[in-house]
């Protein structure tokens, strides 16, 4: 469906901010409006398929880690946007002084997940909801079962382990970057004011749970 998108349009979805001086002409609009897209679809498809089976509650996380910003990167580099990304550099090279290098940009999680959310709002626009929603949920297919299947929740895990230790983790956002519909949160994970684990997401939550993963991982090889 990326190929059937009208040349502006494709041209717009891999335009960086800071390769135009309108930022307009970015992706960033776009993105925006994937993200809703996005969440609409997978929200119809997993209340049709696990409505009767799961709860509002357990939808609502199954739903949140199948659209993360991790999700949306891997199903990114599924659809080539990273080189896709490296031929519009080329393109636009020297037109904007300052902009960023697309070697930069294709190692960002932000970055890559809001091309893939900026591709979704391009062909809801371009193609309509009803063609558009099959697409998107078979392009997140696997993170959905995945979602289904192993949820992922490192902060009750850690929560659990210290609990044997009889110790309690506080979570702490150190930084906020990004315009307020692209943010992009750092948290640290503290047990007794000392740093076990860092991680960044697009939400709280997401960074909570990498800084979550991050303190399990390095509790563990210490054992």
């Amino acid at each position: 469906m990326l190929d059937r998108l009208p040349e502006p349009s494709r041209r717009q979805v891999f335009t960086h901010a800071s390769w135009t001086e309108r930022r307009a002409d970015s992706y960033e609009r776009l993105a925006f409006l994937g993200d809703s897209v996005l969440s609409l679809a997978v929200s119809t498809h997993l209340y049709r398929q696990e409505g009767d089976r799961l709860g509002a509650g357990r939808l609502t996380k199954v739903r949140a880690q199948a659209v993360s910003g991790r999700a949306c990167r891997r199903v990114a580099e599924q659809l080539g946007v990273p080189e896709r990304l490296r031929e519009m550099a080329r393109e636009r090279a020297g037109s904007v002084r300052g902009g960023q290098s697309a070697d930069e940009l294709v190692r960002s999680e932000r970055v890559l997940a809001s091309i893939t959310e900026a591709i979704i709002g391009a062909c809801y626009l371009e193609f309509g909801f009803e063609t558009t929603a099959p697409v998107v949920v078979a392009a997140f297919r696997e993170e959905i079962a995945d979602a289904t299947q192993r949820p992922l929740d490192f902060k009750s895990a850690l929560q659990e382990l210290l609990a044997r230790r009889g110790e309690v983790v506080v979570y702490v956002v150190t930084a906020e970057e990004g315009p307020p519909h692209d943010r992009t949160f750092s948290v640290e994970a503290q047990v007794h004011d000392s740093v076990v684990g860092e991680g960044s997401g697009r939400s709280k939550q997401d960074a909570e749970q990498a800084a979550a993963r991050a303190a399990i991982e390095a509790l563990e090889a210490a054992a």
